[in-house]
This record gives C-alpha cells, sequence and structure tokens, in this order.
C-alpha cells in the first residue's frame, strides 16, 4: 500500500510546503505490559499532549493540500532527525513550513544549503 502511494498517488512540489507529525496510539498506557499486536515495535515517549505509546506518521503537504511525501516512525524518534533524510526531502524545494519540534541550528543551516528554507510556526 505505501509502495502504491509514493509511486503514484503524490502531488507535485510547490513553492510552499507544510510538514506536521501526530501520535497514533496503539493502546491506553494501563495496557502496554498486555498489548502483543506491537510488541517490541510501538515505542513510549512523553509529548506536548502526555505520555503515549504508539507511533507517529510524518507528512507534507504542499500548498493545493497535496501530499508530497509521508513516513511512519516509532514514537521515540526525533522529528529532527526525520529532516537529515535525503530520500525523505527528495522532491521538496522552496520554503517548508513547520513546528518548533522540527527545528535545529545545524539541521537549519543543512536544508539550506539543499536549497530548502525551514519556517517554524509556534
Amino acid at each position: 500500500m505505501s509502495l502504491f502511494l509514493k509511486t503514484c498517488c503524490l502531488g507535485e512540489s510547490t513553492v510552499i510546503s507544510f510538514i506536521d507529525s501526530t501520535p497514533v496510539r496503539v493502546c491506553k498506557l494501563k495496557r502496554i505490559r498486555n498489548n502483543k499486536v506491537f510488541k517490541d515495535i510501538a515505542t513510549t515517549v512523553k509529548s506536548t499532549m502526555g505520555w503515549f505509546h504508539g507511533f507517529k506518521p510524518h507528512i507534507i503537504i504542499n500548498d493545493k493540500r497535496e501530499i508530497l511525501s509521508f513516513t511512519i516512525t516509532q514514537a521515540n524518534v526525533d522529528d529532527r532527525t526525520l529532516l537529515e533524510n535525503k530520500r525523505f526531502l527528495d522532491k521538496i524545494y522552496g520554503k517548508l513550513y513547520a513546528d518548533k519540534g522540527y527545528v535545529g541550528k545545524d539541521l537549519i543551516q543543512f536544508l539550506f544549503t539543499d536549497g530548502l528554507h525551514l519556517i517554524t510556526h509556534t
């Protein structure tokens, strides 16, 4: 399914793009020890909305609301490490708007040399 979406259903990059992630909870915190479906795959982390056990989908869209790129990571993966992946950003150019979770001093310089400007909002 992921391969089909990445090859046939993604939009074209425009000058303006947006990236964000959201938590996908696998189970409630009380039931982590009994969870067998994603045992040893899902992770537990504290986010701005509290503790959760699961994954984080990251999606980049353009100003026409078309999906440009997406990936799913474990909950404990730092958002900044995702933007260092060349394959995730290979077709994205122009200005990329993100929240503060994606900001790092070295990362902004890294993206700027590749022609991508990272702009954050609160």
